[in-house]
């Protein structure tokens, strides 16, 4: 099947490295203008090159309100929103301070919020919000008690705007991948106890990459998934079938 979005404009959260950064490049590759959308200038300026002429880039930290307002002022119109920005603080639940908790839930859930609030008054009839979201949105883990309960709202969230946002014509879905190597990442993974759990928890025995997220991201903001909204799909090699 081949993806055509040579027509719809995306904006992307967290655009500058890891599942971000695919979603942009793969959005391009199938013909949409990105609007890129980090907090680091240079991290983003490598980004847009690496992109290419239809990568347009706005610094912007997705938690400061006052930020985001003026980045979006910079938008007129929009089909395609990616809210791929994202924070996990690994820790045991009796040690999670306030200050942890304050930090993941603004940049997973209020920021996305907000985000989604600034971009659904940019589009019309036909356009897409994809909600990267997580597998721990669908399951429980030890020491992720907040990324969890974060990623559980998102899920939720998501769920209510394709309720609500459905009669102006706009479908909101989520992405929901297993472990993905990324900075995020990496720095668990190489950890080889703890990568040899988390590869024996994936049926299909293989950590996830920023492209196969991608690839469900094109998929979902393409006419092929024209009656999917209020779902999440799962890129998780089975994690949760369990």
């Amino acid at each position: 099947m081949v993806i055509d979005l040579s027509s719809k404009t995306a904006l992307i959260t967290g655009a500058s490295r890891g599942i971000g950064l695919a979603c942009a490049e793969a959005l391009a590759k199938a013909g949409a203008k990105v609007v890129l959308l980090a907090r680091n200038p240079k991290d983003l300026e490598r980004a847009a090159q690496t992109i290419g002429p239809q990568a347009r880039r706005i610094v912007c930290d997705v938690t400061d309100p006052e930020t985001l307002s003026q980045a979006f002022e910079q938008v007129t119109h929009l089909d395609i929103l990616v809210n791929s920005a994202g924070l996990n603080i690994p820790e045991p639940f009796l040690e999670v301070s306030p200050a942890h908790f304050d930090r993941i839930f603004d940049l997973n859930v209020r920021s996305v919020f907000f985000t989604t609030q600034h971009a659904v008054r940019r589009m019309g009839p036909g356009g897409v919000v994809i909600q990267i979201s997580s597998q721990m949105g669908h399951v429980g883990a030890v020491n992720r008690s907040v990324y969890c309960a974060s990623k559980h709202a998102l899920e939720g969230l998501t769920k209510a705007l394709a309720v609500e946002l459905a009669p102006r014509g706009i479908r909101v879905v989520s992405v929901a991948p297993t472990f993905i190597e990324t900075d995020l990442t990496r720095p668990m993974l190489a950890d080889p106890q703890f990568y040899q759990s988390v590869l024996g928890q994936i049926p299909l025995g293989q950590l996830g990459q920023p492209q196969d997220v991608a690839a469900a991201v094109v998929f979902l903001a393409s006419d092929a998934a024209g009656l999917i909204s209020g779902t999440s799909l799962l890129v998780d090699g089975g994690w949760t079938a369990k």
